[in-house]
């Protein structure tokens, strides 16, 4: 039997033990509060929501702090003077600098989260960012480098956050859940900036761009006592989760208590599956960090908004993108369960589509330059992206599980550059703020997002890796959870 049928075998032995389903008393219900599994994707789904409020808040705070407002002088003239005087190179690298610290712990926030549990180092990211950001105002006041060095840390603790998550998931998510349970917690970070950019606006409209960074801050110290109190590593260690529950991650998944992971290194850096990954967050990144990082600023420029509008209208596109994540990962879920598409085959299907349709938006958005059609353009380009993250942002637990978080610290961290080089390089072409230098910029977007999708269709791969079967049981997980399955069914 050739590879590729055998891996297409593998992968519907896998659909077939997957159609059982979870055992009755462990479903998914309204009353998610029942399930310990989905109260975890729920706080995940806020922490997300708190990690990139964190992080957004700036791009809407910054039009603000460097906006020409009326000011009298000590001789009664009044002139127009902006707070902070800087220019868009300056402004820029304030934007840029957060990413600074962000590329630097992606694959060490992996290691420590399959090593000493994702959830702590979860909680731990978020909480210091959120304290960082309470001190945001002092440190811009007292020069923009201190700005930039205060953002740089916020990167270091946020950069733990992504990778750590895979981990967790590796322990609470049942193999056929995980599309839906990643992608509803993942959306979070979308929702955010969907609730930070008008919230954002509105703060620094009628209370001053300080009290932007004071909201979030302590929203996020908040959640961080809320989530360390409430989930626990696994549920092997959770006082709270029904036998049943437990019974029935655990036969999915496998056990991962006192599991030694030893992570090889070699086969995931020369793995063309993995690379494929990589490839495509590249491309998903760089859109997604021009239009967050820019969006507000083009809205002015070119359409004509004010700040008040533009930090509204640019949450539009973000909340399109929550909306379509819930609807992307039942889809996934759903065409596995049915046997419709194998594994590999919906990570291809999903995220080279979408990011075919992300390039014809985002040129149509540059052409058009249209009150009404750009934002249209965007919202889709934005909202159609929620697809392409079925595919490569739950493939590494597809590919090798254990690893699964060193595998996307390793993606996040290339991932990252577009963070850092996008608003600089955005910076370096929109400096008369021209219709011309704007379409340039979407051109690129688009661009890399099909290269993106041209990398992806050829090299990804949706089954278990040979280098990631570290033991015996790893070929033997799916059937055993059948028979667990209806173990715990009597249970319940």
């Amino acid at each position: 039997m050739k590879g590729g049928e055998s891996n297409r075998v593998a992968e519907n032995m896998t659909i077939s033990n997957s159609q059982l389903g979870p055992p009755r008393g462990t479903q998914l219900t309204w009353k998610f509060w029942q399930q310990r599994r989905y109260i975890l994707v729920v706080l995940a789904f806020l922490g997300f929501i708190n990690a990139y409020a964190l992080r957004v808040n700036l791009s809407v705070a910054i039009v603000a702090m460097t906006e020409p407002r009326n000011v009298t002088l000590d001789d009664g003239t009044v002139v127009e003077k902006a707070e902070f005087d800087w220019d868009s190179k300056q402004q820029g690298l304030v934007l840029s600098s957060f990413f600074y610290g962000y590329i630097c712990t992606q694959i060490l926030g992996g290691i420590i989260a399959s090593k000493i549990g994702g959830h702590y180092v979860f909680g731990l990211g978020i909480g210091v960012t959120a304290v960082m950001t309470l001190l945001t105002p002092l440190a811009a006041k007292f020069n923009i480098y201190v700005l930039v060095a205060v953002r740089i840390i916020e990167g270091l603790f946020e950069g733990i956050t992504f990778p750590c998550m895979h981990a967790i998931f590796s322990r609470w998510a049942p193999m056929y859940e995980r599309s839906r349970m990643a992608s509803f917690a993942f959306s979070g970070s979308y929702f955010g900036t969907v609730v930070s950019l008008p919230l954002s606006s509105l703060l620094a409209v009628n209370w001053g761009w300080e009290s932007v960074f004071y909201c979030f801050g302590a929203l996020g110290c908040a959640w961080c006592v809320a989530w360390l109190a409430i989930i626990k590593p696994g549920p092997e260690t959770d006082p709270y989760i029904s036998e049943a529950e437990k019974t029935y991650i655990l036969s999915s998944i496998g056990s991962n208590e006192k599991q030694k992971i030893k992570h090889p290194w070699k086969d995931i850096v020369t793995s063309t599956a993995v690379w494929a990954i990589v490839a495509s967050h590249f491309a998903e990144n760089w859109g997604f960090y021009t239009l967050m990082t820019q969006l507000p600023a083009f809205l002015i420029d070119t359409l004509g908004f004010d700040l008040g509008e533009s930090g509204f209208l640019s949450a539009v596109p973000y909340l399109a993108m929550t909306c379509l994540l819930a609807v992307g990962g039942y889809l996934a879920d759903w065409t596995q369960v049915k046997g419709y598409l194998t594994t590999g085959q919906v990570r291809r299907y999903f995220n080279c589509g979408s990011f075919l349709a992300q390039t014809t938006f985002m040129m149509l958005a540059a052409f058009l330059l249209h009150p009404v059609w750009s934002v249209v353009s965007i919202t889709l380009a934005v909202g159609l992206g929620a697809f392409a993250i079925c595919g490569y942002m739950v493939n590494p637990l597809d590919l090798a599980p254990n690893h699964a978080s060193v595998i996307f610290g390793l993606s996040n961290t290339v991932a990252t550059i577009p963070g850092i080089v996008s608003p600089l390089l955005t910076g370096i072409i929109v400096t008369n703020k021209t219709n011309s230098e704007w379409q340039i910029v979407f051109y690129i977007s688009a661009s890399i997002y099909l290269l993106g999708a041209f990398v992806y269709w050829f090299l990804c791969r949706g089954e278990l890796q040979p280098w990631a079967q570290t033991f015996p049981t790893d070929q033997q997980v799916q059937p055993s959870a059948a028979s667990a399955g209806k173990e715990a069914e009597k249970t319940v």
